[in-house]
Order: C-alpha cells, then structure tokens, then sequence
C-alpha cells in the first residue's frame, strides 16, 4: 500500500518555507533587512537555533544575504534577469523604449484588470494611499516625488494582481527604469501641463481600480501609457530638431 508515515516538520524548516512564501509573494522585498534575531524568533515562535538553522539554509540558496556587523537581508534577486551587455543594448538604443512601453501597456493592463477583479479591499486601499500621496506631491509641486510615486502606483496594481510570476518580472523591469535605462521618469514631471494630464490619467485608474470595473482599469492603464509614448516619441523628436538646429546655427556662425 502507498502509505508511509507522516514526520513531524522540523522548526527551521517550517520557517523557510514561510519566508521564502514571503520573498516569492512580494512582501520581503530585495534590498530589505530582516528584523533582529531576538526579535525574529519572537515572532515566529521558535527557538534562534531553529531560527539560524533556517537562516543558513536560505543563505545556501540565495535568498538572504548577510551583512557584517549590519544583519541579515533579503538577496537582490531580480539583477540575474538581464545581463548587464542587453542592459546597455536597452540604455543606447531609442527603440528599446517603445518596446518597454508597449510591452508595459500590454502587461499593467491585463494586471489593472486582475487587480479590480482579485485585489482584495487592503490592496485597493493601498493603491487609493499612495494615488493620495502623488495628488499632495503634485499640490506642492514636487516633480520628483510625484515620478517615485508613479513607479509605486504602478507596482501596487501589480501585486494587486495577485501573479507572483508577474510581479517579479515587473519588478525586475520597473529597477531598470528606475536607473533611467529606458528613459527618465522625472523628465516627463518636469511640464506642468504633462504632470497635470498624468495625475489626470492616475485618477483614471484609481477611480476603475476602486469601483471594481476590470475593463474600465484595462482601458485607463492602456490610454495612460499610450500617452507616455507620445510624450517620449515628442521628446526623441524635439532632441533631434535642436541637434540640427545647433548644427545650422554653428555652420552660419563660422561663415566668414
């Protein structure tokens, strides 16, 4: 018969499994300090022998990393998913960006519409607390904090969506443009009018997010980033323009 005897799962092990379920969900983020080893085994309710057993074993597959005399962090996991030649490829060559942006179009869209189908009430709250935080960003006329923001309005509808394979892609996608390897968000917050058109299209979202209307988060996503590219292809276009211009401007000035 196919039955063997059930074994009582070890401490550290039951450990692991729940910060690694933290790590894969989103919630421990690359980057973030785990609490002190006191205070950790406190919460888990379990011995810090136990506690560092299960530390050790998620050191050796690379999922926490230690840091001398600083303590115990989550891994940057998400730098392995490009290599640093095809991140310079992205950096040096205009039509990587409108590939980013078609490609984010198509994936923040699918997850706006998961997001106001599956999304329970505290993530829709958390989408709603940091839309709060941009309009105040944009009253006090704060370009750069209302860029940050916008990445983390964005990343909030994906891990709404509830697909861990999509927010670590996203994640990994949305560190680059943190860089600035795709083009610089705050460039775009720089115009009042573009600033003022983007909250405009954030408010969009938010309003289809909180009233639960997939399709209506689908459409207010895919419009929004269809008006960044815009925006962006203006951008190339007008840096070209001045480029000849300048040209035109030192060939007639060095005329004798």
């Amino acid at each position: 018969m196919p039955f063997q005897k059930i074994q009582t799962e070890k401490l550290s092990v039951a450990v692991v499994k729940q910060i690694e379920l933290l790590i894969l969900r989103g919630i421990l983020r690359p980057g973030e300090r785990l609490p002190a080893e006191r205070e950790l085994a406190d919460r888990l309710g379990v011995s810090r022998p136990s506690l560092r057993d299960a530390i050790s074993n998620l050191q050796e597959q690379g999922l926490l990393t230690a840091k001398a005399g600083s303590g115990i962090y989550v891994a940057e996991v998400l730098g392995s998913a490009f290599s640093p030649a095809l991140v310079q490829l992205f950096s040096s060559h205009e039509e990587a960006v409108f590939d980013f942006l078609s490609f984010r179009r198509d994936m923040e869209g699918l997850a706006a519409e998961r997001a106001a189908r599956l999304g329970s009430d505290s993530d829709l709250k958390v989408v709603q607390a940091i839309f709060e935080k941009m309009e105040a960003a944009h009253t006090r006329n704060a370009p750069g904090d209302e860029a940050n923001l916008d990445a983390q309005f964005h990343m909030a509808i994906i891990e709404a969506s509830h697909n861990v394979v999509m927010l670590h892609m996203m994640r990994s996608m949305y560190d680059l443009l943190q860089q600035g390897v795709f083009y610089n968000r705050q460039m775009m917050f720089q115009q009042r009018t573009t600033r003022g058109a983007i909250l405009d299209q954030h408010r969009a979202i938010n309003t289809a997010l909180q009233d639960r209307d997939p399709k209506g988060a689908r459409q207010a996503v895919e419009q929004h980033l269809s008006f960044v590219e815009r925006c962006m292809a203006d951008q190339q276009k007008a840096t070209r323009n001045e480029e000849i211009a300048r040209q035109r401007l030192q060939h007639e000035t060095g005329k004798v």
